[in-house]
């Protein structure tokens, strides 16, 4: 029976309760991808060109689809393993100790350049703008980051690294997921079982046509619309957005979280609408959390069992 970690800010001792309908033993995740330190703050609007607005609330996470894929992964199967690259710095390590304190697992290559970082204002609709800063520090196939852990494992999802990266991950894992922002990773005729984007993203969407043809189901999130998806076998459907669990906080990591909820569904051996649903469910949880870690992540109706 698989468990939800309640980790959340305050939380020292989080409880467990039980994700039912789930057969089988906890599934063996990761992912493969990157961390931005984060500062977050909150503004009534995003400023104009030559316009100044008051920030409040500030708060800092390491974050990045990688991270925050890694947390809700860890949350949902009691832990994960994030295979990823930081900058040789106080940010790097920090990010370390921050994950970790999250239930995840942290394999880092170290690079001599600075850990990226990000600034993200969340304004009164809950929406994010991101403006990041240096160059994104993607893991790499020939670095050594125990890769052979990654054997046997149920699901994996992948949003940075290169080539190398990703076809070590197709040879270890039984479900493969990724994001177009896996960029050049990505049209080399390794298979996935499902590549997630958002389907009003444009540099998604641009980025998902060398992969797409490449995967066994592409998946398009909508937002409050919930989404679609269609599989190489010709099947369509759609699935609708899950009711959130309180009021709307801000979007930031609802996409990462949303990927991370159906990779887990699918290395479990959920039906796909189910897993779908549970997808939805995290990202909604997100949505209504303040950051990405602020609430663990719901789950559908009447599944939980305490």
């Amino acid at each position: 029976m698989a468990l939800l970690r309640l980790a959340g800010p305050g939380r020292e001792d989080p409880a467990y309760v039980r994700l039912t309908g789930v057969p089988g033993p906890l599934p063996k995740l990761a992912v493969i991808g990157h961390v931005e330190w984060v500062q977050f703050a909150r503004v009534g609007h995003v400023p104009s060109a030559g316009e100044v607005v008051h920030a409040a609330d500030p708060f800092e996470e390491p974050a990045g689809g990688g991270a925050v894929a890694a947390v809700q992964l860890a949350r949902l199967a009691g832990g994960c393993t994030l295979f990823t690259a930081l900058g040789d710095d106080e940010l790097g390590r920090r990010s370390v100790t921050r994950l970790e304190e999250l239930g995840v697992t942290v394999r880092a290559s170290i690079r001599d350049a600075p850990t990226r970082r990000a600034l993200t204002l969340l304004d009164e609709d809950g929406e994010r703008t991101i403006t990041t800063f240096g160059g994104r520090l993607d893991p790499r196939g020939e670095d050594d980051l125990g890769w052979d852990e990654l054997h046997g494992s149920d699901g994996l999802y992948f949003t940075a690294g290169d080539t190398a990266a990703l076809a070590l991950a197709r040879r270890a894992t039984r479900v493969l997921t990724a994001s177009p922002r896996a960029r050049g990773a990505l049209g080399h005729g390794i298979g996935l079982e499902a590549l997630i984007l958002s389907g009003e993203d444009q540099i998604e969407l641009d980025g998902a046509g060398a992969a797409e043809g490449e995967s066994e189901l592409v998946v398009y999130t909508e937002g409050e619309r919930g989404g679609h998806f269609r599989s190489r076998s010709g099947q369509e459907g759609r699935w609708s957005a899950a009711a959130l669990a309180g009021p709307l906080a801000d979007s930031y990591g609802c996409g990462d979280s949303f990927a991370a909820g159906l990779t887990y569904g699918l290395a479990a051996r959920l039906e796909l609408d189910r897993a779908l649903e549970l997808a939805g469910s995290c990202g909604a949880a997100c949505l209504s959390s303040p950051g990405p870690y602020g609430r663990p992540a719901g789950l559908p109706t009447g599944s939980p069992d305490s």
